[in-house]
């Protein structure tokens, strides 16, 4: 037979192990890091409406093959229907005949977006940016999908340089009286 004051003891030292316990409880966790995007912000429409601001003075539009042209006619159609794997994949055979076109990889980007694959848009972007004229709307788009993708993956502050660069894409026309 355990004598009072043991018994005591032993029912103080179980009290203050469960309010220890217990303290543990209401310790918040930190929140998990969200994405900085609205779920449902329109990325391929921001990235769009970049380019349709851009009105300075540039605007580069190259000759095109003709098979290209009717595979980035049916991408677009595929796109419109909602069929996103086959609109990329007519834009990667598009790219296998015109490698270095800056449209073509910024569509191919704005399609990896549409796919989730974020890393693939913005790389993509970064690439048609190098090879296009780093001017008027397709450098508008190309760096609006790399502010997409800064912000999609948390990180502010690289939205915020991107953000710089989409300005410096505008280049104004001498004014006409």
């Amino acid at each position: 037979m355990l004598h009072p004051f043991k018994r005591l003891s032993a029912t103080s030292m179980l009290l203050v192990v469960s309010l220890l316990a217990g303290c543990s409880l209401f310790e918040r966790a930190p929140a998990p890091a969200t994405p900085a995007v609205v779920p449902d912000h329109d990325m391929i429409g921001a990235i769009h409406a970049a380019g349709d601001r851009e009105k300075s003075v540039i605007d580069v539009n190259p000759l095109r093959d003709p098979g290209v042209t009717l595979l980035q006619d049916q991408a677009r159609s595929d796109e419109q229907a909602g069929r996103y794997a086959d609109a990329a994949t007519r834009l990667d055979r598009a790219l296998k005949l015109s490698p270095e076109s800056p449209d073509l990889l910024q569509e191919r980007a704005e399609m990896a977006i549409r796919l989730k694959d974020y890393a693939t848009a913005e790389r993509l972007a970064h690439q048609s940016w190098s090879l296009g004229p780093k001017l008027g709307p397709l450098c508008a788009r190309n760096w609006q999908t790399i502010v997409e993708m800064r912000l999609q993956a948390g990180d502010e502050a690289g939205a915020e340089t991107a953000r710089k660069w989409v300005k410096q894409c505008h280049k104004g026309g001498v004014p006409r009286y």
